[in-house]
């Protein structure tokens, strides 16, 4: 596989725990769960309110 897909795929997990953060969610259970979900542990963080 292309490394640019791995560093594309950890650079989201790194944006959606800080997103989390901002939220007032846990940011290394996002992250840890943003790689294996990718894009959609964006979509549910977009759509979740502040804790």
């Amino acid at each position: 596989m292309n490394e640019g897909y791995f560093v594309g795929w950890g650079t989201l997990a790194l944006i959606n725990a800080v997103l989390a953060q901002g939220k007032n969610r846990s940011g290394l259970n996002w992250f840890i769960l943003s790689l294996f979900l990718g894009p959609l542990a964006t979509l549910f963080l977009a759509l979740s309110g502040k804790k």
